[in-house]
């Protein structure tokens, strides 16, 4: 029967070469169905192979379980085989992530590791028993994060950081820096730590010579964007442009890479086809085998595939079917991988356009938007989420991937909406906020962290189009649904500047209500996000309340922090054009009418039309106080033509379909089909809580608005200090 297996083994060998991967299981399957019984160790060697296809190249997790918990149970009576008993563990111990089985997984590992570190087995091949335990302790890390245990994660992720120095191995060292990196920054505690971890992670890609980080690509994209995740909660804008640039850069040569592979192959099998036709003449033949060998040399040292002469028909097959998806992050055992090298990309993507849209790069920004979202599209239409697919009909094992899509989904459509509305682009602003709805509608419980980011949105679309009672609602909302402190106080703001946009002295009252608690709590924060949008919205508020020279002094600091920290040009724009008003009424004409401009500069590049037309009514009033007839006019008319657009703009607006199921005082409501599970899947998503800090800009007042903002002498009612 051995010989019998043997052959079968070689016969799926081969069809798995040829890509037919069924025919290699059904081969496999063949030996282990025998009614003759088998030598234990064939039988292991076996199931073990068909659990690596299965889960390989299907969703069969269950079908993969069976066959490795058989395994397992044959292996504990085998003595030795220590390589097998570690390869068992470690994908039973995937196969148990897969299905949610948290504390299975935690015990096949657990047993894993005593095993690694037994006398027989460190000392049967003590390099193999520390790269296993690098491996075990990797995926318990993982484990732990799903249970929310992170300080034992970490932990974890050190102790596998220890065998990899212990081995000099640096790529391996990399890997463990960033992971403990990627929890910190999943797990905020203080910033100390999480500046430690990034301190560590530049230590150790340091220590890996150049010429080997070439092949480390997985580990390169890894580390930049956890950078890129740490600038932006830090608000180091200068420095998420940096890692952005060398990021962008690498997936660009990357993808010619990837491209320049595929034309290779296709070369080739154009030169296999007319090899293989009968009576070819034997000069064509020699000409056409020399280029082969020339392609083929070029394909091997693009994949570096170690071979000593031409490649073998099925080393060409292996690389046209295995060169792909993955970005490896570690080297076997460990086969690390974060995301897909199509998550990947749409992630690059995504980063060009957080990093340019603050700056009012919105060609670049909708350009990586609409790639981006290609790339996530054919991807969940790929794992079968097509227009009536919902939550409730994914496979379990299907749900993390599932998840790291949609989410990047989520993302793009943000910051579209975003977009848009800083464009005055509302009908398409509309368009992309009723798509996150229904995203969210189909798939409520692994998008759950996107229905507060919705509720801002509808509260930012409704400001924008001057329903600023219906504004207020929404982020009250999504201030009460958010577990994040910064998110909470960000909402608040945005309610505050949209009851002083509304203008009376009990809108202002509750302004202040919602300006007070985050002004107080301020130095709380990481980065200076919540500090400069408060600032705009106490300084508003100070005018409001006829206090000219404390506003000053508030919108003063907080433009000089906008200007040296984020880089968002919206908000630097209306801080302009709130201290020009101050200059004005201050009768600083000179001083006014250079802030204006200024303001007007940045509010036409942004195609912002309600910040020009609030800039313009301020330099007419400023024209007005000079007598400068000719300027006065000429503004007048400028204004006027933009508050036409503008009306256009809105009338389109009001009369879709979407806009009162957009600025409903209703919040979300939609049915978790089966949230344990779903939620128990998404757990150990490391990609899927992505941390992409909101950098919106403060919704400007419509010009309906804008006299009760640059009118100083409405304070009705006491000054009350925060």
């Amino acid at each position: 029967m051995e010989a019998a297996a043997e052959g079968l083994w070689g016969l799926a060998d081969y069809s798995e070469r040829r890509g037919e991967v069924g025919q290699a299981i059904k081969c496999l399957e063949a030996v282990v169905q025998t009614p003759t019984s088998l030598l234990p160790m064939v039988e292991v060697k076996t199931r073990l192979r068909i659990a690596t296809l299965l889960l390989r190249h299907s969703h069969s997790v269950t079908t993969a379980k069976s066959h490795l918990e058989r395994s397992h149970l044959l292996l504990n009576s085998i003595p030795s085989s220590f390589d097998l008993k570690f390869r068992c563990s470690s994908l039973l111990s995937h196969c148990y992530h897969l299905i949610g089985a948290i504390a299975s997984q935690k015990t096949i590992l657990h047993r894993a590791l005593d095993l690694a570190s037994s006398p027989p087995a460190a000392s049967s091949d003590p390099v193999a028993a520390k790269l296993w335990s690098c491996n075990f302790y990797s995926q318990l890390a993982n484990s732990l994060i799903i249970e929310g245990d992170f300080r034992n994660s970490v932990s974890s992720l050190e102790s596998g950081h220890r065998f990899a120095a212990e081995l000099g191995y640096p790529e391996l060292e990399m890997f463990f820096a960033t992971s403990v990196l990627h929890v910190h920054l999943m797990q905020w505690e203080d910033e100390s730590t999480v500046e430690r971890a990034v301190h560590n992670c530049d230590r150790a890609w340091s220590s890996i010579q150049l010429d080997r980080r070439k092949g480390s690509l997985g580990l390169l994209f890894y580390n930049e964007l956890l950078h890129i995740f740490y600038c932006l909660r830090t608000c180091d804008y200068k420095g998420v442009a940096e890692h952005v640039e060398r990021l962008d850069n690498a997936m660009k040569a990357d993808s010619q890479m990837m491209q320049n592979i595929q034309e290779l192959t296709r070369e080739l099998d154009a030169l296999d086809q007319r090899l293989s036709q009968p009576d070819l003449h034997p000069r064509d033949i020699s000409a056409l085998s020399k280029r082969k060998v020339q392609l083929q040399e070029q394909l091997k040292s693009m994949t570096s595939v170690n071979s000593s002469g031409p490649l073998e028909p099925d080393q060409y097959i292996n690389i046209k079917q295995l060169w792909g998806d993955k970005l490896e992050l570690a080297p076997p055992p460990m086969n690390g991988e974060w995301l897909p090298r199509s998550a990947v990309y749409a992630l690059v993507d995504l980063m060009v356009v957080v990093s340019g849209r603050p700056k009012g790069l919105f060609k670049e920004c909708s350009k990586r938007i609409e790639s981006g979202m290609l790339i996530v599209q054919d991807e969940l239409v790929k794992l079968g989420i097509t227009d009536n697919v919902k939550e409730v009909d994914l496979q379990h094992s299907a749900i993390w991937m599932a998840g790291v899509y949609l989410m990047l989904l989520m993302q793009f459509l943000e910051n579209k909406v975003a977009v848009d509305l800083t464009r005055s682009e509302f009908v398409e602003a509309q368009e992309a906020l009723v798509q996150m709805k229904k995203w969210f509608t189909r798939f409520p419980t692994i998008l759950q962290a996107c229905e507060s980011v919705i509720e801002m949105l509808r509260g930012q679309y409704a400001h924008s189009v001057g329903c600023y009672s219906e504004a207020t609602f929404h982020y009250i909302e999504a201030a009460k649904i958010t577990e994040s402190k910064s998110m909470q106080a960000m909402c608040q703001i945005y309610a505050a500047v949209s009851y002083i946009c509304i203008g009376d002295a009990e809108s202002s009252a509750q302004a202040l209500d919602l300006i007070g608690p985050v002004y107080r709590m301020i130095d709380s924060f990481t980065g200076v996000r919540e500090k400069t949008c408060v600032l705009f919205a106490y300084g508003l508020l100070l005018m409001r309340q006829h206090d000219l020279q404390e506003a000053r002094n508030r919108l003063a600091r907080g433009l000089q922090l906008t200007h040296s920290h984020l880089g968002n040009l919206q908000l630097v724009a209306q801080y302009l054009t709130i201290l020009g008003s101050l200059a004005l009424a201050l009768h600083d004409t000179a001083q006014a009418r250079e802030i204006l401009r200024s303001s007007l500069t940045l509010a036409k590049k942004l195609t912002d039309i309600p910040t020009q037309i609030w800039v313009l009514s301020v330099l007419t009033a400023l024209y007005q106080e000079l007598g400068e007839r000719g300027n006065e006019m000429e503004n007048a008319e400028y204004q006027r033509k933009k508050v036409d657009d503008l009306q256009k703009r809105l009338a389109d607006a009001h009369s879709s379909i979407h806009h009162i199921e957009l600025i409903d005082k209703v919040k979300l409501e939609v049915q978790n089909y089966h949230e344990l599970d779903v939620k128990r899947a998404l757990g150990s998503s490391m990609g899927v809580n992505l941390d992409i800090p909101e950098s919106v800009g403060l919704s400007t007042p419509l010009p309906t608005s804008s006299s009760r903002l640059v009118d100083l002498d409405t304070g009705r009612r006491g000054k009350r200090k925060l």
